[in-house]
């Protein structure tokens, strides 16, 4: 287990003074620009883990006390969204503010020729980008996987510091990354942009790398973005170095359920309770810097779970439309600016946490930026009523081809040539088409679908 050193206590904790009010979509706030009383911002991101993985979301065989102490101090939400039902799209959303189809980059950049040359142009409007020029320090540990070339590294997109891989999927003890074709993997661990060979389990080194920054930059706004590979394939456990080693040279990384030997459930739970026992350790830098008062603290996955995660009680899993393969968990803590303990049901979806971010910090987004996102904050602290929503997707892939949107608590799913209407606020789990009894819904809401894929097929295009 990882040991958390004795870290100085900061001088002077951040104060926050600001009142959050209302945004529009693409809006920030006019909120005060003393550095002072700016909050720090953590984002840890999962991978590929399920809507219902966390005790405080359900899950009876995993411990998560770490991340359930931030949804008891913070808010919860049950309806929240990944931009994507794969990681590198909902990665897109998350860095642009903005529907990942306006970019082209809507399904997973592999690690393999031709997907190589691919990736997310900086435009000078990402997201960490816009924080450092508003003077918070910016760090990404762990999983960027939005391009390989350096004129798309995490670098070149506004992070002053990057440690971690490239691609979809990096073992948790090698420096392998997962290539079709490429038998063992290729080399995919980097320092910005130097090679570099790591020892110890990936998932402690993100933790390290987080809780070394934090006390670096207590004194000042910082940005800190912790991705982690858990709970993506490959299911190598923690404390299993040598036996996951003597594996490694003749295993794949993608591991699926008809691998002759397949991972188990088990497995999966021992991953996931280290990252929770990561997040304890980075809650405890800022308890000991006297910062968590002040920080903004996010907790959410990519997109839904994979076959080992526990999706209940909705539908299907990651790649797909269904809710299981985009619902995901949402947690928010802010103790000078959001109440503790509470659940919302406002619907929200991964690129509202952007646009969230920089109007917390009173950071503006160019005005030729639009941004696709709301603020969700004032929701969150009761100043304003929920609001309504209508978010889209969309998997246009030869082997599947969905749309989707989501309006109020009417949910359309186009699988194919098959449109199928639920109710989500009755029937989550999508057990129950209720399209022969309301073609009226149908209608208007594949009309809004084509729409909007009109509109960002268009940016795609012009881009």
């Amino acid at each position: 287990m990882l040991h958390l050193s004795r870290i100085r206590a900061a001088q002077t904790t951040l104060l926050l003074t600001v009142s959050l009010g209302h945004s529009a979509p693409g809006s920030a706030q006019s909120l005060p620009t003393d550095t002072a009383a700016r909050p720090s911002v953590i984002l840890i991101l999962m991978d590929d883990m399920g809507y219902g993985d966390l005790a405080s979301y359900g899950a009876p065989d995993v411990r998560t006390p770490n991340i359930d102490r931030l949804a008891r101090e913070g808010v919860r939400l049950t309806d929240a969204y990944a931009n994507g039902a794969v990681c590198t799209p909902t990665r897109v959303a998350l860095i642009t503010g903005r529907y990942q189809q306006r970019t082209g980059l809507e399904w997973v950049l592999e690690a393999m020729p031709g997907h190589r040359e691919l990736g997310l142009a900086p435009t000078g409007a990402s997201l960490p980008a816009l924080l450092k020029g508003n003077g918070y320090a910016t760090a990404l540990f762990g999983k960027w996987h939005l391009g390989w070339k350096p004129e798309y590294s995490p670098n070149r997109h506004g992070f002053d510091e990057f440690y971690g891989f490239l691609s979809g999927a990096h073992s948790y003890y090698t420096n392998r990354a997962e290539v079709r074709g490429a038998g063992g993997g290729l080399p995919d661990l980097f320092e910005n942009a130097r090679p570099v060979e790591a020892t110890g389990y990936l998932t402690d080194v993100v933790t390290q790398r987080a809780v070394d920054f934090i006390s670096r930059h207590a004194a000042e706004p910082f940005f800190l973005e912790v991705a982690y590979n858990a709970v993506h394939w490959p299911f190598e456990r923690p404390d299993s170095a040598a036996a996951e080693a003597a594996r490694s040279g003749s295993r794949p990384l993608l591991q699926m359920p008809d691998d002759p030997h397949p991972a188990t459930r088990q497995d999966y739970t021992r991953i996931l309770e280290r990252a929770d026992y990561g997040v304890g350790e980075i809650l405890a830098a800022l308890d000991s810097l006297g910062l968590s008062s002040s920080t903004l603290v996010i907790f959410t996955s990519d997109n839904g779970g994979e076959w080992l995660s526990r999706n209940a009680p909705l539908t299907n899993r990651k790649g797909t439309l269904w809710e299981g393969g985009i619902r995901v968990p949402l947690i928010l803590r802010w103790p000078d600016a959001l109440p503790a303990g509470q659940t919302s049901s406002q619907v929200a979806i991964t690129m509202d946490l952007t646009a969230s971010i920089l109007a917390a910090t009173n950071t503006r987004a160019p005005a030729g930026h639009r941004l696709d996102g709301i603020n969700i904050l004032p929701v969150l602290r009761g100043e304003t009523e929920r609001v309504g929503r209508d978010l889209y997707w969309r998997v246009n892939r030869p082997d599947r081809r969905q749309r989707a949107i989501r309006s109020g608590g009417w949910k359309l799913l186009q699988d194919a040539d098959s449109l199928e209407l639920f109710d989500l606020r009755h029937d989550p789990g999508e057990r129950s088409d209720l399209a022969a009894q309301h073609p009226d819904v149908v209608s208007r809401l594949r009309l809004m679908v084509d729409q909007w894929e009109a509109e960002v097929n268009q940016d795609s295009v012009s881009r």
